[in-house]
């Protein structure tokens, strides 16, 4: 029996289809009575620059599968993300772990200003103008989570009407 090729088709939400950027591949080695054991981990991001994003992270022996069960995984954990125009409602602190990382709005034609985790996470979103920050920790996996964590606390001005039950000019 010969197998048939399977086609990658992105999987369309809306109107825009999902991208998958791996920020960082981590090797684990385990030594045994035979020698080296190698265990590999993938961080993945997922998103369509329209708003949506997910962060996954996959364990397989070989580095390929581990990338595509962080693929899975991140695309079980999708978030919307409310922007405004091309970059952020307001300015916001994201907190996991030991890192932090502040997320600053900034005018039209600034680019993202980030580091490359951040970045991964901020692009597949859909912002294009922002200036970032980030203190304490340097980790990929605690950076993709608190920028995730900091996005997550955005508000836009009719959510934070509702939330008030107030109408702003």
């Amino acid at each position: 029996m010969s197998q048939q090729p399977t086609l990658d088709i992105p999987i369309v939400t809306g109107e825009q289809p999902f991208e998958e950027t791996v920020v960082r591949v981590y090797r684990c080695t385990k030594v045994v009575k035979g020698g080296r054991r190698f265990s590999f981990a993938a961080l993945v991001v997922v998103g369509n620059r329209g708003g949506q994003v997910g962060v996954g992270y996959g364990k397989a022996n070989e580095v390929p599968l581990a990338v595509e069960k962080a693929i899975k995984d991140a695309k079980k954990h999708l978030h919307a993300i409310p922007l405004r125009g091309r970059t952020i409602p307001h300015r916001i602190w994201g907190r996991f772990g030991a890192s932090k990382i502040v997320l600053i709005p900034a005018s039209e034609g600034t680019g993202v200003i980030a580091g490359s985790a951040p970045r991964a996470v901020l692009e597949l979103v859909g912002i294009h103008d922002i200036l970032t920050k980030s203190y304490g920790s340097t980790s990929p996996k605690n950076l993709v989570k608190a920028t995730l964590e900091g996005l997550l606390e955005l508000r836009s001005k009719q959510q934070v009407e509702e939330l008030r039950g107030v109408t702003v000019a």
